[in-house]
């Protein structure tokens, strides 16, 4: 009795694992191409954000040619440098 639940533990556990791995691997993949997904043409990207406090981050922005070095915090966002490409 015991041998069987410890041979199907054995051969279930991994094989559901694996079912899991591969619908997760799935279901990324698939992600890009399902409808209502990121559109291709934005306006604004953001390049490269860094969090520099608990409640303050820097964020690189591309908006028209141009790139924004602005900081998020609590008390809202601020432009702290403009440079044209």
């Amino acid at each position: 009795m015991l041998w069987s639940y410890i041979l199907k533990l054995v051969i279930l556990l991994p094989l559901v694992c694996g079912l899991m791995i591969g619908c997760l691997y799935a279901w990324r993949k698939l992600e890009t191409r399902m409808p209502g997904g990121k559109p291709t043409n934005r306006l604004i990207a953001v390049k490269e954000t860094m969090m520099i406090s608990p409640g303050l981050r820097l964020a690189v922005l591309d908006f028209e040619g141009k790139r924004l070095l602005v900081s998020v915090g609590r008390g809202g966002v601020n432009l702290i440098d403009k440079v044209d490409q």
